[in-house]
């Protein structure tokens, strides 16, 4: 639509979903970066709650009123934010490193069954979905239930667990060992997350990640994070990713309750051993201190991270 008003006039202005401005929502990628790049385009006016502009909405992401003129170059955006804090303290980020902790947060879909699941249970094509009958999907344990997975550990069988959702509570089935393809981080420590957390309000409080032992999956309701040796590491991850500096620069993408690999990208990854340059046998709330001196960031940077994001334990 957007494209369709530019093509008949030099100047346009608009209100609409912003979801786009984070790479949210289902554009395409490569059109979400060309309006970040199109130095012709602006934002005059971006509300996060939609009902404030449209009472009785919810549009995931926020609205806003958009402005180009053909004949005007204003700079592209690059990175939208809405807060000009935010946008200071990730080009303070991106100085200093551009690792990014998304390269340890694996996407969708890690865990899948066999072909030996198939084999032995053909039923599973018609149980599951046939165009990808391998997922291991978020309603898996009541759509494989004693198929796949069950409550009990089966007799003379070789089991694995995996944790999932029944009726929205955390859950840990058992799984017949041969049925799953996992990832090498299967037989690692890692720290598990929620898929969707939240509204995607900026700093929103993580919903109880966790530390996935060896030998523990998860359906596709949860996000696998790292691949670590040793369980320190992994709590050393865990502590980072409650930490207020990990959750504002996730803030950076995720607007939406999507908590996907993607959404990390602006996190700047960190060593979890005991060489890293931070301390992690401290608290959450110093380890952000850490942080916040590592990356440069001032008084009142750190001021609005810790009066906009709340505190996790």
């Amino acid at each position: 639509f957007l494209d369709s008003a530019y093509a008949i006039a030099d100047v346009v202005e608009m209100i609409h979903p912003a979801r786009f401005l984070f790479h949210a929502g289902g554009t395409p990628k490569a059109w979400n970066q060309k309006m970040l790049n199109d130095e012709h385009f602006k934002v005059l006016y971006y509300e996060a709650d939609s009902s404030k502009v449209f009472p009785g909405t919810d549009i995931k992401g926020g609205v806003i009123i958009s402005y180009r003129d053909a004949l005007k170059n204003y700079g592209s955006i690059e990175i939208f934010s809405p807060f000009e804090e935010l946008k200071t303290i990730l080009k303070k980020v991106r100085q200093t490193t551009t690792n990014s902790f998304s390269s340890i947060v694996p996407g969708r879909g890690i865990y899948k069954l066999s072909d030996i699941a198939l084999f032995e249970h053909p039923e599973i094509v018609d149980l599951q979905s046939k165009k990808a009958p391998k997922v291991i999907d978020t309603n898996a344990f009541d759509t494989l239930q004693n198929v796949v997975f069950f409550k009990e550990k089966p007799d003379n069988e070789e089991c694995v667990q995996f944790l999932g959702l029944v009726n929205n509570k955390r859950v840990y089935y058992w799984g017949i060992k041969r049925y799953q393809a996992v990832p090498d981080s299967f037989y690692k420590y890692k720290v598990f997350v929620p898929k969707a957390n939240g509204s995607g309000a900026l700093g929103e409080v993580l919903s109880t990640p966790l530390i996935g032992a060896p030998l523990i999956g998860a359906t596709q309701s949860f996000l696998s994070i790292g691949s670590f040796e040793t369980l320190n590491e992994a709590e050393n991850c865990l502590k980072y990713v409650k930490s207020k500096f990990a959750r504002t620069m996730l803030g950076v993408l995720k607007v939406t309750q999507d908590n996907t690999s993607e959404k990390w990208k602006y996190v700047p990854l960190q060593d979890f051993t005991s060489q890293s340059d931070i301390d992690w046998s401290q608290s959450v709330a110093e380890i952000d201190r850490q942080l916040y001196e590592k990356y440069g960031l001032s008084d009142n940077e750190i001021e609005f991270i810790e009066t906009h994001v709340k505190e996790m334990v």
